[in-house]
């Protein structure tokens, strides 16, 4: 994992337990495979068809970057 994503892991598992996250938390594995994908649809900007939008969507609220 490079150190960008290692941070962003860091970030995530520090918000979900500040803010209580009662569901399941992603692994360090899951997150980098998740996390690449939102970062590709985060790149295509406004060029996301509707589909993209809501898998955009939904990456966002379960990595909490929402």
């Amino acid at each position: 994992m490079d150190p960008r994503t290692h941070k962003r892991f860091l970030d995530y598992r520090e918000r979900a337990t500040y803010f209580g996250k009662t569901g399941k938390t992603v692994d360090a594995e899951t997150f980098a495979t998740l996390d690449a994908e939102l970062e590709a649809l985060e790149a295509k900007g406004e060029a996301r068809d509707d589909e993209e939008e809501a898998r955009f969507a939904e990456l966002a609220r379960l990595l909490l970057r929402d």
